[in-house]
């Protein structure tokens, strides 16, 4: 699968660029660019994969991405509303060394940091997505006065996770990444049908144990335990779209109900029918 090369031009009458909801979730875009990018995804779960990293977020996302670090977007796949902000800037966007004055030495290690992909959670995650979403209804100047706001609020973050263990930038078309693709896409349309570990393992010419080595590595999660997260986000889909939960349970692969709804309660913290009367009403 060929990796693209984002051309990303400011904004016009601004040093960089913000996005809306690019609406691509019928296209999956992996791809990079030299920019550093801030995303923040709200009202939806989805996959997160950055660089070697591989994982589900569920409800919303933020994350900030170092230069030509490949990368899917962030709404691949989903089929229910969901809201985006994306900000993407040059390391420079202010200058060629407006990162070594006293004043920024917290947001140059953020910078440096991202490099290897970072998520954020909590209060960070909060506060920053509140700001995100104001953003576009400001003039360029205050644009600009909130961004470097957000950015220190992200610089002195202690609820962040660094999503690859070595700088992921420099290597944008390593076997480990073509590797993580290729599974991703055959969860993709294997989900409902028992997808087969000793298969997707031949397919990237790994063993089977050292496939199931090479999956937690990189996705934080057993191989099994990543296929069920992706049948119950496709399962929340179903529901909101007025299935009910036998039909939801069976079209995403579960054979057992009990099962489906004991997993769902664990991964969504509530069973099929409450979400559904939750988030229908």
């Amino acid at each position: 699968m060929k990796i693209i090369r984002e051309n990303i031009a400011p904004d016009e009458g601004s040093s960089f660029k913000v996005l809306l909801t690019p609406g691509l979730n019928d296209t999956f875009l992996w791809h990079f660019h030299p920019e550093y990018e801030i995303v923040y995804v709200e009202g939806t779960s989805g996959t997160r994969h950055v660089g070697d990293h591989t994982s589900v977020y569920e409800g919303s996302d933020l994350v900030m991405i170092g230069p030509n670090i490949p990368h899917l977007n962030f709404d691949y796949g989903v089929r229910t509303a969901c809201e985006q902000v994306i900000i993407q800037m040059k390391e420079d966007f202010l200058g060629k060394d407006f990162l070594d004055i006293p004043e920024f030495a917290l947001i140059r290690s953020l910078f440096d940091q991202s490099h290897f992909g970072l998520s954020f959670t909590g209060n960070t995650k909060k506060i920053v997505g509140e700001k995100l979403k104001a953003l576009p209804k400001l003039d360029h100047f205050d644009q600009l006065i909130s961004l470097l706001q957000i950015l220190r609020l992200l610089a002195s973050a202690d609820q962040v996770t660094v999503l690859n263990n070595r700088p992921a930038g420099n290597k944008s078309l390593q076997k480990e990444q073509f590797r993580m693709h290729t599974i991703y896409k055959y969860v993709e349309t294997h989900f409902d049908q028992k997808p087969d570990v000793n298969f997707i393992a031949e397919q990237v010419n790994l063993t089977t144990a050292a496939f199931c080595r090479f999956f937690k590595k990189n996705a934080k999660m057993t191989f099994t335990d990543f296929v069920n997260h992706y049948r119950i986000n496709q399962a929340k889909n179903y529901l909101l779209q007025d299935k009910t939960v036998s039909e939801t349970c069976f079209a995403v692969g579960f054979e057992s109900l009990s099962y489906f709804n004991k997993l769902f309660r664990k991964v969504e913290g509530g069973n099929p029918s409450e979400f559904k009367k939750r988030y229908l009403k």
